[in-house]
């Protein structure tokens, strides 16, 4: 009797492994849901041609203002600076080191124009450079100081721009690569300042998030933490250090001198403290090493990921160069805004959802380089109508786990309530829309907003604005956030108010809503060309997908602690 139930129970288990193999082998298989979205047909139309001329005209100032800040980020510290980190020091460049880390020169860089146009000066690049690579074929968020600018050290926005990129790399479970060449900083107080750095760092460990460090150059003060909570730590001899205070803090302490190597060199933290994993004898053997760190990851990546057998996607019907003439101007040079999606989407292809109903907002189903998403875009105000269709929208969208992409050109103003009609139609779009904040901010899919023209006001919020917390949110060269646009902020005066103060503050509002006012203090991702949208949102879907790919995902306890 024993021996027939082993032998069924045996029976069950070779059936369950066959069940199982059969289910692999079908899932290597899988094919998406055929589509065949309806083609937006839209070219231009002599109709639009006043209007697109004037965008074309804009587009190509602000495209200019965009050469100069990326020309501006590329000289760093200036001549001096780079002269005096690569002769004196015989230390690599920023983006040096990183063309020997990352598989290639395509990667995304966040907010390269942070720290520009700041009340205390500009800061290139915020002192630091972050964005998402891949290494070994495996995106990844780095975070990588530039010494050339101020010798690296830290300054509140510098924090700000590194804290952003761990945000990015928690929120999309992104494996981090510190390379740390830093004077320090100081230690802020703040929730959101720079103890935060070393919190999170500890937090994506126990999140199984990978941290893996690369000391090329000095470590000093709060940069010394960074390593030594990293799981994996390179170390380059020579030209890094780690310590809390350097050789003339010991020598204004205790009147011992040292050198900087006898102190916190390669050497000593790779034999004797520990502190270190591995020792490098120049950068480049660094940079080999942590890519081989990288492999080690328990990630395992589809065919196509590697460039294996990604077949080719359709390109949209429409150059995307014409959405420079589709960039608004100001509010009143709007196109509909279906041209823009139809020079976005596979094909130009795209499946509307309630195309009668609220037509003010424009929803619907498309496909970006083969990810399928939602498509969430103003197309004029966002009325009562327009605002519960974005609500059932989102949600739908939220239930079918697709990704949402917003495309955002608010209204210039909040409308003006002069009777007790308008009031009644105001307060029904207040709950609508407040109905559609809820399931925005709700939605656990992921979400990027591109802003094409207007970020302004409350409606700002119902489209994925900053503050509802987007996966990426960048912005056009022509885009202006504020609380009202400029040419509409007369309301705010009193009738009395002299001709001499309107023109003022109305200068102020152009400068200081300008997208790279907004990029300079990071309330964004980045400014990107209209022409390269397409591109930076397939990064976008290529990098939130990889997290489906890692094996290991389970949450433990604690950090790794270096013991």
């Amino acid at each position: 009797y024993h021996s027939q139930e082993q032998h069924k129970e045996e029976h069950q288990l070779k059936h369950w492994q066959c069940s199982v193999c059969c289910m692999s082998t079908a899932a290597k298989r899988r094919k998406r849901l055929p589509s065949a979205f309806p083609v937006l047909n839209l070219p231009l139309q002599p109709i639009h041609r006043h209007v697109y001329e004037a965008n074309l005209r804009n587009s190509e100032i602000c495209h200019k203002k965009y050469v100069e800040f990326s020309d501006k980020v590329k000289k760093a510290g200036g001549a001096n600076a780079i002269a005096r980190h690569t002769q004196r020091n015989k230390k690599l460049l920023v983006r040096d080191r990183l063309r020997l880390l990352l598989d290639d020169e395509d990667f995304l860089e966040l907010s390269p124009f942070a720290g520009l146009g700041l009340p205390y000066g500009d800061i290139p690049s915020a002192g630091s450079l972050t964005g998402i690579g891949r290494i070994n074929g495996l995106w990844c968020v780095f975070i990588a100081n530039d010494a050339t600018v101020k010798g690296g050290t830290a300054y509140p926005i510098t924090v700000k721009k590194q804290l952003r990129a761990q945000d990015v790399a928690l929120q999309n479970r992104l494996p981090c690569v510190y390379l740390v060449d830093s004077g320090g900083s100081e230690i802020f107080p703040d929730k959101n300042q720079g103890g935060r750095t070393f919190y999170n760092e500890a937090i994506m460990s126990a999140e199984r998030i990978p941290q893996i460090s690369v000391v090329c150059g000095s470590c000093t003060a709060g940069g010394a933490y960074i390593p030594t909570m990293a799981e994996e730590t390179v170390m380059v001899h020579r030209i890094g250090t780690i310590f809390l205070g350097g050789p003339p803090l010991v020598k204004a302490a205790t009147g011992e001198e040292v050198s900087p190597e006898d102190l916190g060199g390669a050497r000593l933290h790779a034999e004797v403290s520990g502190c270190v994993d591995h020792f490098a004898l120049e950068e480049k053997e660094a940079y080999e090493c942590t890519r081989n760190i990288i492999s080690t990851l328990n990630f395992l990546l589809p065919e196509e990921e590697e460039g294996v057998g990604r077949k080719a996607d359709e390109e949209p019907l429409f150059s995307s160069q014409e959405l420079q003439g589709l960039a608004p101007l100001s509010y009143n040079y709007t196109i509909d805004i279906k041209l823009v999606v139809s020079r976005l989407t596979d094909g130009s292809r795209f499946q509307e959802f309630k195309a009668r109903f609220g037509t003010s907002l424009v929803t619907g189903f498309a496909r970006i380089h083969g990810h399928l998403v939602g498509v969430v875009a103003n197309n004029g105000e966002l009325s009562y109508e327009a605002a519960l269709k974005g609500s059932h929208f989102v949600q739908l969208c939220d239930q079918r786990d697709i990704p949402l992409l917003f495309l955002q050109n608010t209204v210039p103003a909040s409308a003006s309530t002069f009777s007790t009609q308008q009031a009644a139609v105001n307060s029904n779009r207040l709950k609508a829309q407040g109905s559609m904040m809820s399931a925005v901010a709700c939605a656990s899919v992921p979400k990027i907003t591109v802003v094409i023209g207007g970020c302004h006001g409350a409606d700002s919020y119902a489209m994925c604005g900053r503050s509802f917390d987007p996966n990426f949110l960048f912005l056009w060269p022509n885009a202006r956030v504020s609380i009202m646009a400029p040419s509409h902020s007369g309301d705010l005066f009193s009738p009395d108010a002299d001709d001499e103060t309107l023109d003022n503050f109305e200068t102020r509002l152009k400068e200081e809503s300008s997208a790279f006012f907004s990029s300079g203090r990071l309330w964004d991702d980045g400014v990107i060309l209209p022409q390269d949208t397409r591109k930076v949102v397939r990064d976008c879907l290529d990098i939130i997908k990889q997290q489906q790919y890692q094996l290991s995902t389970k949450k433990v306890n604690s950090t790794i602690l270096r013991l």
